[in-house]
């Protein structure tokens, strides 16, 4: 079993990084400039270090094992911060170039992906030799990435009591949202009247939170929520809101961009918890924020603010 890291071993994790990342052998072959016999010999190789099973290959296609899964996500995070190293080393050379890592909450809606791409081609536009590595985390992680040196920049809501090792840059846009139902719920009747009727308790229905949230957000004068389970994101939520047993929280552009197909409800007109959260661009106290990353968050606060217009 490995108990130290050696060179020949940071080559067949990126081996196995590649392949994972690729969901194959094949796909990886151009991206690793690698033949099939040769990648396949290296996880081999990699697997007898670590003493375990990394990944199944046969007729029934690439397909990684639990083991395999851990190793891939530890993997992604040494990379990610040897990557964020390299490229905090060479800023102090007054050299702009490697690669930076930029983080999305997960769930935020297509204008602004969009604004993000925009601010991305920007950056990289400015500085020549600049790669931008984007990956998305679930709300409830976005402060451990800020803090932890996965990455260099976060872009996210953020509700809670906000922490000294992180720095939040505003960008002058909010995430409004609502209480929502599906349509077969029995509070979707109440989608035309501005309050509830005396008689109708919104604790007497079973609600879903979600991880990370302010427990503020269910709370609405003398009303608060029932919540009886937790989802990790808002598409969860939404997912399990669509079964018809329970009520949610959700951003109004969730209901803008899906809301017809599905027949999202929002209860009592859309005037029950109502809530708004800031976004912002954010990064630990520990990142370096040089000539690129000031750049690039000058770039995304303007261009998501323009996509909000």
């Amino acid at each position: 079993m490995l108990n130290r890291l050696q060179e020949s071993d940071i080559k067949l994790l990126r081996v196995f990084y590649a392949v994972a990342s690729c969901n194959g052998f094949t796909a990886a072959e151009p991206v690793l400039r690698m033949q099939r016999p040769n990648i396949s010999a290296a996880i081999k190789k990699l697997e007898e270090r670590l003493d375990l099973v990394l990944c199944h290959r046969g007729r029934g296609g690439f397909q990684m094992t639990k083991e395999g899964e851990v190793v891939f996500q530890e993997t992604k995070r040494i990379f990610n911060a040897f990557d964020n190293f390299v490229f905090n080393l060479k800023s102090l050379h007054d050299d702009y170039s490697g690669h930076i890592t930029l983080v999305l909450m997960a769930g935020l809606p297509l204008s602004i992906h969009l604004a993000v791409s925009r601010a991305v081609k920007s950056t990289m536009k400015k500085f020549d030799d600049i790669h931008v590595n984007i990956q998305t985390r679930l709300y409830n992680e976005v402060e451990h990435v800020a803090l932890s040196g996965e990455c260099h920049l976060v872009v996210s809501t953020y509700d809670m009591v906000k922490p000294e090792s992180v720095t939040f840059h505003t960008i002058g846009t909010s995430c409004n949202g609502r209480l929502y139902c599906a349509p077969s719920h029995p509070l979707a009747k109440y989608r035309d009247v501005d309050a509830l009727p005396d008689n109708v308790r919104i604790e007497d229905y079973p609600a879903i939170g979600i991880s990370g949230l302010s427990s503020a957000n269910y709370i609405d004068g003398d009303s608060r929520l029932a919540i009886q389970t937790f989802s990790d994101s808002f598409d969860a939520a939404m997912s399990a809101m669509m079964t018809g047993e329970y009520v949610a929280l959700l951003p109004d552009y969730m209901a803008k961009e899906q809301g017809v197909a599905l027949g999202l409800v929002p209860i009592a007109n859309g005037n029950l918890f109502t809530f708004s959260h800031e976004l912002f661009v954010m990064n630990g106290k520990n990142t370096r924020l040089n000539p690129v990353l000031r750049y690039c968050i000058k770039e995304l606060g303007y261009f998501i603010t323009e996509s909000q217009k």
